[in-house]
Formats: C-alpha cells, sequence, structure tokens
C-alpha cells in the first residue's frame, strides 16, 4: 500500500547527514573526506567510473565495509518516524544496523539474481523483509502486503508473481521484485547501485520510471548511483562527481551538466555525449575533452524543437506518399494476381525473394532458420521446439558496418554464432568471406574461422588467465596450415599491440594485470592477427566505463578503416549503434522487423518495436532537454 510522507519543512534537519566519511584499507584511503547533506524527496546522483569509490561509500552508509576496511567520519539518518536510528551510524552497534536496514534504508542492488534467494519464491522474500521488522502482525497479512506491493511495482498477475521462484522471471521482473522488496517497509531512503545497467532498453526505462513514480509518490530520498550520466539527467535533480574517491564537482544537474568546473566532469560529459564528435569526427575523451562544449539549455531546447519539427515533417510525407502509392499498388496487385491465377489457379502467393547477391558482397544470409529441441516434458507430448531464427535473410558489403540490435531473446546470439561456424543452421544458407556454413564439416570451417574473427562482451572470461598477452594474441596464428616462425609471431604481436595502443611490455605480461578497457584492446588484437575480412563484435563495450567506451569505439571505427574490416556489431545500446554504423538491421523473436541505412531507420522508423525502441533509449542530450 502506498503510503505519501508529509513534505519536509524549511528548517527540518535532512533525511541523510553524511560528514567527512573516510574509508580505508588498512594501506590507504578508498573514499576521502566524502560529505553529503540530502532533504527528504531528493533524489541525488553519485556518477564516477569503476574504482571511483561510489560503491565503498554506499556500502559504508549501510554499515557492509568487507573485512579489512573500515569507515570514520559522521553518518545520521533521520527519517521521522517512530524508532528512527539516532547518532552517528558509523559507530552504531550491528543490532541497530540490522533493525534500520530494509526499515529506514533500503538497497537495490545490480544483479537482482544474485541477491535474491533462489530457494524461496518472491512473495515470500517480499514478505519477510516486513515480518523481519515486525511490520506486519502475522505470516497472512506480510503475504497480503507483499501481493500489494508486487501490484505496486507494476507486475503483471502479482498474486501469480508471488508464488514463482526468481529463476521463472525475466531480468526486468527481478528488478521489480527487489523495488518491491526495498519499499515494503517504506523506508525514508532508496539506494540504487546501477540497478538497470544489466537490463534491456525498454526494461531499463520502464524500471527507471517505475523507480523515479514510487520514490515520488512516497517521499523518499534516492541516492542512485551509476556510470550512465543520461540515467543521471534523467533520474536526479542533483549531482555528486566522484574520482579516485574524492568529490571533485557538485550541484545541481543542470549547473554540473552544462556548465562543468571541473576537467574529469567534462571528460565524462564529452565521452558520454554520443552526438558529439572531434574535428576529426571521432567521440571525445576524457583526454580530448578540452575541445568539448557542454550544450546549454538553449541549445538543447532548440534542438529538442528541431528534431520535433522533422519528426512531424517525415510523418505527413509518409502519409502523403502512402496516399499516393497506394491506389496504384492496389491496382498492379490485382492485374498480378489475375495473371498469376489464369497461369495456376491453385498456387499460392510466392514470398518475395530475396535481393540478388552483389560481387561485393562479403556475406549472405539467405531463409536463415535455427529451430531447438527442448527436452520432453511428457511421455505422451512431443519434445517442444523453440524456433530462435525464423527464415532472415540480409548481406553486407565489403567494408560495411552492420548494427544488428534487439533486445534478449531476438536472436542475436544465435545467428552470431551460426556466422562464426559455432552452430549449424536447421535450413538456409549462410555465406561469410565465400565460405558455406551451412552443412559444412568442422575441417571446411576451418577458412571461415582465419576470416571471420569475434570480439566478446567479457573480455575477462574469453581470455585464459594461464597466458600472457603474447600467447593470447598469438593463438589464432597456431592453426593447421600457416607457416610463421615463432620470431614471426612475436613480431605480429608487437605490431597489434602497437595498433591497439598498448605498450610493447604488455606482451609479457597477464590479463588480470590490466583494467577491463586494456583486456578489450587484447581482445581486438587477438581478433586482428590473423588479418580477418570480417570482425564481429558482440556487445564489446557493455561493460566499460563511458571513457573507455569511447576509446574502444574510436580505436574500433580506426582498425575497420585501416585495415579494410567489415564489420557486425551487437549491441541493445542504441546510440552507439548509430555512431558506429552505416547500416542496421532490427530483430524481433527470431525475425528481422526492419533493416535498412542506419539513419533512416532512426529518423523514421517503421516497425513499432523499432519505434519503442528508439523511444526506450536513453540520450544524453534528450534527458537533459527534458529536465530543464
Amino acid at each position: 500500500m502506498t503510503t505519501t510522507l508529509p513534505a519536509q519543512a524549511p528548517n527540518a534537519r535532512p533525511l541523510l547527514a553524511v560528514d567527512g566519511l573516510t574509508v580505508r584499507t588498512p594501506h590507504r584511503a578508498l573514499v576521502h573526506d566524502f560529505s553529503l547533506h540530502m532533504a527528504h524527496g531528493e533524489r541525488i546522483g553519485l556518477i564516477g567510473e569503476s574504482g571511483s569509490g561510489k560503491s565503498m561509500t554506499t556500502t559504508a552508509l549501510l554499515g557492509l565495509l568487507p573485512a579489512g576496511v573500515s569507515a570514520t567520519g559522521s553518518v545520521e539518518l533521520n527519517t521521522g518516524r517512530e524508532g528512527a536510528p539516532t547518532g552517528n551510524l558509523l559507530t552504531a552497534p550491528e543490532s541497530e544496523l540490522t533493525r534500520i536496514r530494509g526499515r529506514d534504508m533500503a538497497m537495490v542492488f545490480q544483479e537482482p539474481l544474485t541477491a535474491l534467494n533462489p530457494l524461496m519464491r518472491v512473495g515470500a522474500q517480499v514478505a519477510e523483509i516486513m515480518l523481519q521488522h515486525k511490520l506486519a502482525p502475522t505470516r497472512a497479512e506480510a503475504h497480503r502486503r507483499a501481493v500489494e506491493m508486487l501490484d505496486a511495482v507494476h507486475l503483471p498477475d502479482p498474486a501469480e508473481a508471488a508464488r514463482a521462484y526468481p529463476h521463472q522471471l525475466s531480468g526486468g521482473q527481478r528488478q521489480r521484485v527487489m523495488l518491491a522488496m526495498a519499499l515494503a517497509n517504506d523506508p525514508g531512503l532508496l539506494l540504487c547501485d546501477e540497478p538497470t545497467t544489466a537490463l534491456d532498453v525498454t526494461v531499463q526505462r520502464q524500471v527507471l520510471d517505475l523507480i523515479l513514480e514510487l520514490v515520488k509518490q512516497r517521499n523518499t530520498g534516492l541516492l542512485f548511483i551509476t556510470h550512465d550520466l543520461a540515467v543521471v539527467a534523467n533520474m536526479c535533480t542533483r549531482v555528486l562527481v566522484m574520482n579516485d574517491g574524492v568529490v571533485v564537482e557538485e550541484g545541481t544537474t543542470e549547473e554540473v551538466f552544462t556548465r562543468p568546473q571541473h576537467a574529469y566532469t567534462r571528460g565524462l560529459l564529452a565521452a558520454s555525449d554520443l552526438d558529439a564528435t572531434d574535428a576529426e569526427g571521432r567521440l571525445f575523451t576524457v583526454a580530448s575533452a578540452k575541445e568539448y562544449v557542454p550544450p546549454t539549455r538553449e541549445q538543447l531546447a532548440a534542438e529538442a524543437a528541431a528534431a520535433e519539427a522533422a519528426a512531424a515533417t517525415e510523418a505527413e510525407a509518409a502519409e502523403v506518399a502512402a496516399a499516393e502509392v497506394a491506389p496504384a499498388a492496389d491496382a498492379a496487385a490485382d492485374a498480378t494476381g489475375a495473371g498469376e491465377a489464369a497461369q495456376d489457379p491453385d498456387r499460392a502467393p510466392a514470398a518475395q525473394d530475396p535481393a540478388p547477391a552483389t560481387a561485393e558482397s562479403v556475406m549472405r544470409v539467405t531463409d536463415l532458420v535455427r529451430t531447438y529441441t527442448r527436452s520432453k516434458t511428457s511421455l505422451f507430448k512431443p519434445a517442444p521446439e523453440v524456433r530462435a531464427l525464423k527464415g532472415i535473410s540480409f548481406e553486407v558489403p565489403r567494408g560495411g558496418r552492420l548494427g544488428v540490435v534487439g533486445e534478449s531473446g531476438s536472436g542475436k546470439s544465435t545467428l552470431l554464432r551460426i556466422l562464426a561456424g559455432l552452430d549449424q543452421p536447421t535450413s538456409g544458407s549462410a555465406i561469410v568471406a565465400g565460405n558455406e556454413v551451412a552443412g559444412a564439416k568442422e575441417s571446411q570451417l576451418r577458412e571461415l574461422r582465419q576470416q571471420l574473427q569475434i570480439v566478446f562482451q567479457d573480455p575477462m572470461g574469453s581470455l585464459d588467465p594461464r597466458m600472457t598477452v603474447e600467447q593470447i594474441i598469438a593463438e589464432p596464428l597456431l592453426v593447421r596450415g600457416r607457416n610463421e616462425t615463432a620470431a614471426d609471431r612475436s613480431r605480429m604481436v608487437a605490431e597489434m599491440l602497437e595498433a591497439v595502443g598498448l605498450p610493447a611490455s604488455a606482451a609479457e605480461r597477464f590479463p588480470h594485470q590490466f583494467s577491463g578497457g586494456q583486456r578489450q584492446r587484447i581482445s581486438i588484437a587477438r581478433a586482428l592477427i590473423c588479418r580477418p575480412q570480417v570482425v564481429v563484435a558482440d556487445e564489446p563495450v557493455s561493460a566499460l566505463d563511458v571513457s573507455v567506451r569511447a576509446q574502444v569505439l574510436n580505436l574500433l571505427a580506426d582498425l575497420v578503416d585501416e585495415y579494410g574490416l567489415t564489420l557486425v556489431f551487437v549491441s541493445h545500446d542504441l546510440n552507439v549503434v548509430r555512431h558506429l554504423c552505416d547500416s542496421v538491421i532490427v530483430m524481433q523473436s527470431g525475425e528481422i522487423v526492419e533493416a535498412g541505412d542506419t539513419e533512416s531507420v532512426y529518423r523514421d522508423p517503421q516497425h513499432p518495436y523499432t519505434q519503442r525502441l528508439i523511444a526506450s533509449s536513453l540520450t544524453l542530450r534528450q534527458e537533459l532537454a527534458h529536465a530543464f
């Protein structure tokens, strides 16, 4: 049940008062002299890159620091409810902190599947929060309120959802359950630590809108931790920027995002703004951000008005064109159908043939179908089938940059596995760099795997931790049929390290000694060492900070041009695809629902699913325009 708390009086004590918070290990300070005063109902964004101290700060507020890490300073929470904590939480006993967590302040974590108990039904987990803090008199009453909370977070059929286990829900639904648990006891303060990073774009938008709606209704204070500045512009009224454990800038969202004072803040803004490029057409990075000019309020308003006017003009033009074409198309269809019926009355209308292959096509997919058979669930019923791909067709010219977008379950990963020769289609054809994948034996796929290489989403998971960087990058050269000597391989590795911007000394080090962005550069070097024709990048920047993302995207664009590569770039981030790719296909439930050159699809999407994806995507400039 939703409870609206009274608004804060002008001179009331702040909801959260943090003064001089320092978090340290025995060897160094992780957070230094952090201070924050939050009013009741205020929404504050805490932004910064990995290692900046954001998560350590919130962990200290909850009293959940790991062993060997200590905190000093003052943290006071004033929710105004009976039995609320008093005094410094950093010196409070564990028994009091246990009473506070989940009742006076609550946390929504980044990955709900690891935060939820896999052995308990989700309704019981929401009810347990209320029973633990004795805010429900009986278990039956707690269960009734749990169903109400699941309804409040807009879960379909909340009574049925309450009986489900976490693994039976989608990622977005699990995050809604986490939100229901966090708000079950009407806490005064809600902490959100990257709660939408792992979600699809439409689900992300839904969860963000839901969080905003609920904290406004309940007058709950929100501390939102993220590295995504567009999300902060959408959610928060005030911003703190952290770098190396220190708050380097703070102010209202408008002040910080349109008139940044610190060089690091300017760098984050520049790298996050995919609509801005430098004089060479490259994305800004923290290093090159001096030339970046943040958008003003007037500029944002003008851009928003121009976009709305352009959309209205395109819609009118489309309506006029449809009205003019329809009569002629109907007449042509009638004539064609009559002619075909005269030739063969029983013949069904033929499906449209795919476009004829061109001499420059390096990849051609025709009527590709992939059907999986699941294990039988009954002796008397056939095994259920899953149609992962439903007859898709497309081609990519030599040197082209194709973006593949779609949400989880759309068939993107299945398509990539087939293109790389890691899976066989049920029917149809996939020709990659002159190699037919369908029906090919393992020995016939060796040439394909020399001509097509993959850059994976998680570089740490795709790099062998026991191998040096030189061994990792040189591994694709060790296939049968190649005749490079050890000296040749070392020379080629050194050249690739230089090409991806890593020092030659990196060759003797191991993957764990590098940052996430550096590991992704190693993955790119490994993919390009054998000079393939095609590079498939599977969400290669989704796990990276915004400044590192800009560096890796610039690197990919440079190498594609320098080596004349054909790029297939898979992502759920439509803004990245728009920047990097010249054509795009949009996949939904194993089908291509829309395809074309990138700008045309983005400016005038025809399919409702594409329209929904684009409307749900968060861009820094759009969110700033709406925020002001």
